[in-house]
């Protein structure tokens, strides 16, 4: 039902664009300087189809929100990302991992480079 309203809603909004693109500015359309587009009636009708259009697009957008609200889950997004889990109530802060560093070597003398060949 949900890519139903989707895929009509994409229809929609691609119409909703062609016939907002075909009308006529003040500045000139998209069919600007004469043509089909010229009399008072063709902008009227293309006028009253951007309407219903418009209309049904919003129609289709609160439908999705409808659709979207009643499949969605109470938990967040981030609780099941990649495989994480929510820490538990107890823990106040992490363990700190065990490094377990060599200690230094003996003597002040520094590291040589290995010899060159």
């Amino acid at each position: 039902m949900e890519n139903v309203v989707l895929s009509v809603h994409l229809i929609l909004a691609l119409l909703l664009i062609g016939v907002v693109l075909l009308q006529r500015s003040e500045g000139g359309g998209l069919l600007g300087g004469g043509g089909v587009m010229t009399n008072r009636g063709a902008t009227n009708a293309l006028q009253k189809v951007t309407w219903v259009i418009a209309s049904a697009f919003i129609v289709t957008s609160i439908t999705l929100t409808i659709l979207s609200a009643q499949n969605s889950r109470s938990t967040s997004v981030l609780d099941g990302a990649a495989g994480t889990t929510a820490p538990a109530e107890g823990t106040t802060e992490p363990a700190l991992p065990d490094l377990n560093l060599a200690p230094p070597p003996a003597g002040d003398a520094p590291v040589a480079p290995p010899p060159a060949q």
